[in-house]
Formats: C-alpha cells, structure tokens, sequence
C-alpha cells in the first residue's frame, strides 16, 4: 500500500469563483491580491511545483517543469472550512447552512442561556480580536459567555480562562451544538477562549470546532472500509466530527501542523494524512495583516520543500485550499474562491487539471486503493 497526503492551505484561494458575486466575493483573489500587495511573493518551491502556472501570480512564474496544477471550484453553498474540507473528501450540501448576519434569534439565545447555565453577551456580527476588545471586560465582569457569528454559518463563543475555565467552555459548545440543529443546524460551534488583563486581551490556542457530522458518506469512510488508516492533522478530525478519522494530530498552529506532518512523513508506512494549515485563514486572513500571511507562505513553502524530500516511490501529495479570505478586500470574512491544486505523483506530466474541489478525494481514493466510489461526486486526477 502506498501513501497519500493532501495538505489544504487555509483560505489560500486563487480567484473568485463563477459564482462570487452571489456571495459578495467577485473581485476577490485571495493569493493574487496578496502578491500585488507585498509586490511580490517568494516561493520557490510552490513555483517550481507550478503554483504560477495556474494563474498569474507576482513573484511566481510559471514552473519550467511543473507537477499537476490547476484550479478546483466549489460546488455546494457555503465558503468555509467545514464545506471546503468537506467537499474535498465527496460531501456536497444540498443548501446553504444557516447563518445570522443580525445575531441569533432570542429563543436560541434563551436556550444558550438556560443550557449553559450563564447569560449571553454580544450576540453580534464581527470577527474574533473585534469581539474580545468590544465585550471582554463586561464578560470578566459578569460572566457571561461572549457569543458572536460572522458571514460563514458559525456560532462562536469566547470566555476569559480566568472567567470560566476552559473545560466549561468546551462543555458550553457541546451544549450548543445539541442545540444547533434542524433550521439552526450551523456548520460549526467554535470555542474561543482567550486571557490576559483588558486592553490586552488575547486568544489562546485551545481553540476547538464542534462540526456537525457530514451528512453523506464521504471518502474518508471509504478508506477506512478499505482498511486504510486516516490521520487528521490540525482540525480536520474537528471538521468531519471525528467521522471517518482513526488518529488526529495536533495543529493549533501551523508549526505544530507542519512538525505533525513532518513526523507522520517521516515514520507512516501507509495511510492517508489529511493537515489543516490553519493560520493563513485564522491569524492573518481574517485580521487583514498581509505581512503576516506573507510570512506564513514562507514558512509553508518550506515545510513543503522539506515535505518534497520525505516522499517516497508510490506517494501521492496534493496541496490545495477550502476557500478565500482576500486580505484586500472589504470585510473580514471568507471569500468564495478557486482552490489551486498541485499534485506530485509518478506520472503526473506536468499536466493542467481543473475540476471540482471532490477530485481531491477521488484521486486519493483511487491512489490508495485501485477503486473509486461512483456514487460520490468527483473525477480521480491519478492513473
């Protein structure tokens, strides 16, 4: 049995997607913005994979001798994590997934509240630094749980680790995701705790996603049947509600992600790894900070350079991304975007693949174990 890797770099999209402007998103261009923006970026070993062969991006040029490179589009509604990743492996939502651009209803709130035991606090539109400056001091006040959403169907609750400890909030989130259901059925309930004294308050990294669990079969669950071990690096085992998943790893950020990998390059056998890369999204995407996702690329870039020596005869790797989150643009949130592809392999030809995120999944499927599944969406790109 071979091995299979497919790393999604976080919100790294390359152009919108043909139907951006029905999200608000069609001049977005998460990577190719960036690049204007820092006049250029520098990646030698994404490019020499063919990372501007797939679109025009400044500081990369087109690879003399390219992997197999493309772009793949979503399919289903939604431009976040958890339809990305999932659309990645075969699941495809049928509609969009609720999401609250004026707060949640007040019977979910009175729910939240009498679940949890404390008062709610916020219950606004706005990103994660924004919700701990505007409501942190109140909530060491009183107590009560900060409780926010943004544009992507989520449900975020933060609390001081001083205020409610870590535990508790993680049992608030279970909470709520019980409660998140039927017409409320959010992708996600993320728990955000955070600490230090006001006017420095800052988020630690016990972050942790309550997904939903997919709601179709997805290609996970046929490598497993298949007897082939899942590793989930990051929160990917988050993102499928540990559905299909035998081992996570941990990658909070991305240097745990990335040492994580590393080391399952280093010892696997066989099995497929699938990493999250998550800091291009959380840390830098979201708070517009280019230069930091400058860096972060960098960073990456090498990780892969590394990555790239580890493989083996008969190993597939594929890097991709879920969506957009254009550092350039208006707003804060994800935008709907291309992923770029580049796969390694033996007898990849340098060729051009484009075609939806679910080819993904199919390829790996196929590479691991000489079958596919015809009932789920996608095109294998591997022989």
């Amino acid at each position: 049995m071979s091995r299979a890797a497919v790393v999604v770099l976080d919100a790294c999209g390359v152009g919108a997607a043909d139907d951006a402007a029905s999200y608000g998103d069609a001049d977005a261009d998460t990577l190719g913005h960036l690049a204007e923006a820092v006049g250029g970026l520098d990646l030698p070993a994404l490019g020499a994979l063919g990372l501007g062969s797939i679109v025009p991006i400044a500081g990369v040029p087109p690879a003399s001798a390219p992997a197999l490179h493309g772009r793949l589009h979503p399919v289903g509604p939604g431009k976040d994590s958890t339809t990305g990743h999932w659309e990645l492996m075969g699941v495809t939502l049928p509609r969009r997934p609720p999401t609250y651009p004026g707060g949640f209803p007040p019977e979910v709130v009175a729910a939240l509240e009498e679940a949890t035991g404390r008062g709610v606090l916020g219950n606004a539109q706005c990103n994660g630094v924004e919700a701990i400056q505007r409501f942190g001091a109140e909530h060491v006040r009183t107590g009560e749980l900060i409780v926010y959403t943004s544009q992507d169907s989520v449900m975020q609750i933060a609390a001081h680790v001083d205020v409610v400890a870590p535990a508790e909030l993680y049992e608030a989130c279970a909470a709520a995701r019980a409660l998140m259901t039927g017409d409320h059925a959010v992708g996600r309930v993320i728990a955000r705790p955070f600490e230090g004294p006001p006017q420095a308050f800052v988020r630690t990294l016990g972050r942790r996603d309550f997904a939903l669990p997919p709601p179709s079969r997805s290609r996970l669950e046929e490598l497993r049947d298949a007897d082939v071990t899942v590793h989930g690096v990051g929160k990917v085992g988050e993102l499928f509600a540990g559905v299909g998943i035998d081992h996570s790893h941990p990658g909070p950020t991305n240097a745990r992600a990335i040492e994580s990998t590393t080391a399952l390059l280093r010892e696997l056998e066989d099995g497929f790894v699938f990493v999250n890369l998550v800091e291009t999204d959380q840390v830098y995407g979201h708070r517009k900070d280019i230069g930091g996702f400058d860096r972060a690329l960098r960073l990456i870039d090498a990780a892969v350079a590394g990555w790239l020596e580890l493989l083996r005869p008969g190993d597939l790797l594929v890097l991709t991304a879920d969506h957009g989150c254009d550092p350039t643009t208006p707003g804060t949130d994800h935008t709907r975007e291309h992923a770029p592809l580049l796969a390694v392999f033996e007898g990849h030809g340098g060729r051009r693949h484009d075609g939806p995120l679910a080819d993904v999944g199919a390829s790996v499927l196929r590479w691991l174990t000489g079958r596919d599944a015809p009932d789920l969406p996608g095109t294998p790109f591997v022989p």
